[in-house]
């Protein structure tokens, strides 16, 4: 288990990552890869029981992205876990790269659902849950939705499963960042008042900043620690975080910086250049 204090570093080592394959690429969903790095930091960082020595054990921990289009964190952390070669992400987004914009199970060790069609990733938790209960494995499941993803119905389908099956070892993280694709979550299809929502369907609910580390790790250790079912952690995070022009625009869904704006990307990342990130 890594201390705190060391994860600030590597949340912004993954920011410089998950910057430099976009550029690979020549595109990527940077800012709501963003939104989950300091989440993703904690969990590999502090509470998932998985390992690359570990990886296919069946009593490991899980965590799966339902919030597929994020997956360039995914890759960076994995990369950065030993799950990957670090050298595989150049080729994210490329022909013939195992690492596509949406993660797929069957290519990428330490990916355990394939996702991006919006509101199923959650729907394989709650399977994935289920399973090591009815198989009496003392492993957990961490899902990670976005808000604008928990405009799907099949999210409460799953919601009121996971109660009536009192998944104890279920964790739902939601990067609650207000934004989705085309524009502000609450003026799209309203979630709020969000909280009640989860409470409303049997669930403990847990509401953070989901950039402060330590509230990440004692809402986390919350959902390790006792068995009163499944909790749901809404996340309230900045889409584009640790960017100042890309935090809380929509535009930045899709965009790649310009050479100014990648200038100034790089002096808030403090790195030197892109290009010296993953060379």
């Amino acid at each position: 288990m890594r201390e705190l204090k060391e994860l600030p570093k590597r949340a912004e080592k993954l920011r410089q990552d998950v910057l430099a394959m976009a550029v690979h690429a020549g595109g990527a969903h940077v800012s709501p890869a963003y939104s989950i790095i300091d989440l993703l930091v904690v969990l590999y960082g502090r509470h998932l029981r998985v390992s690359p020595a570990t990886a296919d054990d069946p009593n490991r921990d899980r965590l799966v992205l339902s919030k597929g289009h994020g997956c360039a964190a995914l890759y960076a952390v994995l990369a950065q876990e030993g799950f990957i070669p670090r050298d595989e992400l150049k080729t994210f987004c490329s022909i013939g790269s195992k690492l596509g914009g949406h993660p797929d199970v069957n290519k990428v060790n330490g990916v355990e659902a394939s996702t991006g069609s919006l509101g199923h990733g959650f729907a394989m938790a709650v399977g994935m849950a289920l399973a090591a209960k009815l198989k009496n494995r003392d492993s957990r499941v961490v899902a990670i939705l976005g808000d604008g993803e928990c405009q799907e119905g099949s999210i409460w389908e799953s919601a009121m499963a996971a109660t009536q099956l009192e998944l104890d070892n279920l964790v739902v993280i939601v990067d609650a960042n207000g934004l989705q694709g085309m524009g502000d979550v609450e003026s799209i299809n309203r979630l709020e008042p969000f909280g009640d929502k989860w409470r409303s369907f049997g669930w403990r609910t847990r509401e953070i900043d989901g950039h402060d580390l330590g509230e990440i790790d004692a809402a986390v250790s919350e959902g390790y620690s006792t068995g009163e079912g499944p909790l749901a952690i809404i996340a309230r995070t900045i889409k584009g975080k640790g960017v100042s022009f890309m935090e809380g625009q929509a535009i930045w869904h899709y965009r790649l910086p310009n050479d100014d704006e990648m200038k100034q990307a790089c002096d808030e990342l403090n790195v030197e250049s892109i290009a010296a990130v993953l060379p």
